[in-house]
């Protein structure tokens, strides 16, 4: 888990240190603590998809609680998304060995801030709850996931799925997914 400053002051995690984009790229999240109408939020997003939900960030007060409640929640969405074969075949067995990290680069932080903004307005104007608000942000176009300069937007939800067919292409049929 990539942590923001302020999210790793909040919880305590210590130092932190650079590391490479997990070679599971589902089990590299990037995760920032934010504030919408006086009520902490925790966006964390998949660092190489943006595929991204959102919990409260009250009563997270160490790096153990956040953990949990972390996995938690990215758990309870993937399955209210349709995807938790993804969550238990490759996220899931790595929820034993959780480390924090630094951002991993400007471009992941720039996606995640512009995200957080529109969070922070669908919160307080549409009164969106945070477990509501993951659908309506993996539906964002974002300039940062294109693949090719042909490509100018993608969505979250389309560059998660693309990590899906890529395991697929590694010899995990699409059936044993579903």
């Amino acid at each position: 888990m990539r942590l923001s400053q302020k999210l790793n002051t909040k919880i305590k995690a210590g130092k932190m240190i650079e590391m490479p984009l997990n070679e599971n790229s589902y089990a590299d999240w990037s995760c920032h603590l934010f504030t919408a109408d006086r009520t902490q939020y925790i966006i964390m997003s998949n660092t190489k998809s943006l595929y991204s939900c959102v919990m409260y960030g009250a009563g997270i007060t160490d790096d153990n609680r956040f953990i949990e409640r972390a996995l938690s929640t990215i758990r309870e969405f993937m399955e209210d998304d349709g995807q938790p074969f993804v969550y238990q075949r490759f996220i899931a067995p790595d929820n034993g060995s959780v480390s924090f990290a630094k951002a991993l680069n400007r471009s992941v932080t720039g996606s995640m801030n512009d995200l957080v903004n529109h969070a922070k307005d669908w919160l307080t104007e549409d009164e969106l709850s945070p477990h509501d608000l993951g659908f309506r942000l993996n539906d964002i176009l974002l300039s940062s996931l294109a693949r090719s300069k042909s490509d100018f937007y993608w969505k979250p939800s389309e560059a998660f799925k693309q990590l899906a067919d890529r395991y697929s292409d590694e010899g995990v049929s699409r059936d044993d997914r579903d």
